[in-house]
């Protein structure tokens, strides 16, 4: 089943079972990072600056892999890892953003948010399900609500797209440097 994916047959078990678990790893990391870390009530900074803070942080990282995959030996195996970063990175980041304005101001939402529950909302803008029962109940909420949900578009076409493209011409490179 696994074989029918162009190139995969080209990579011994060991490195699928690598790629999964380095993976898995990192979006744990990820994960426990948000759950773990001190979140600090600063009510005086802006949700501006920490949007910004977060997007900036975010396509840093994003342009450290796509660098990182098209210079891999294993381009493809590569992108895998990518994506287990850059998606739980992007979502962490709403996560964390929604929780702090949760924090800094109880009215932002129609209930208040804990670290799960501040996820399962991002999850839920993420992912376009919207079940309703955590909604922004502010202008500066539902503006941050916005600006995730056209940023999720971006992730979904153009990151997905530079992440393939950075794993295609490292397999590119690969064959031209081989021939």
């Amino acid at each position: 089943m696994a074989s029918n994916i162009e190139g995969l047959h080209d990579f011994e078990r060991s490195h699928l079972v690598k790629t999964g678990l380095r993976a898995v790893v990192t979006a744990t990391l990820l994960l426990t990072a948000y759950f773990v870390m001190p979140i600090e009530h600063r009510a005086h900074q802006s949700v501006a600056l920490r949007l910004a803070v977060a997007l900036a942080l975010f396509v840093v990282i994003l342009a450290v892999e796509i660098r990182s995959i098209s210079m891999h030996d294993r381009p493809m195996l590569r992108a895998a890892v990518a994506m287990a970063t850059v998606i739980p990175l992007f979502l962490v980041l709403f996560a964390w953003i929604y929780l702090t304005m949760a924090r800094s101001d109880p009215a932002s939402f129609g209930q208040p948010l804990s670290r799960p529950s501040a996820l399962y909302f991002t999850v839920s803008v993420f992912s376009t399900v919207g079940f309703g029962d955590i909604a922004p109940r502010t202008d500066v909420a539902r503006l941050v609500a916005t600006v995730q949900m056209l940023a999720d578009l971006a992730v979904v076409a153009v990151v997905i797209r530079l992440i393939l493209g950075a794993a295609n011409r490292g397999v590119d490179r690969q064959k031209h440097s081989s021939a």
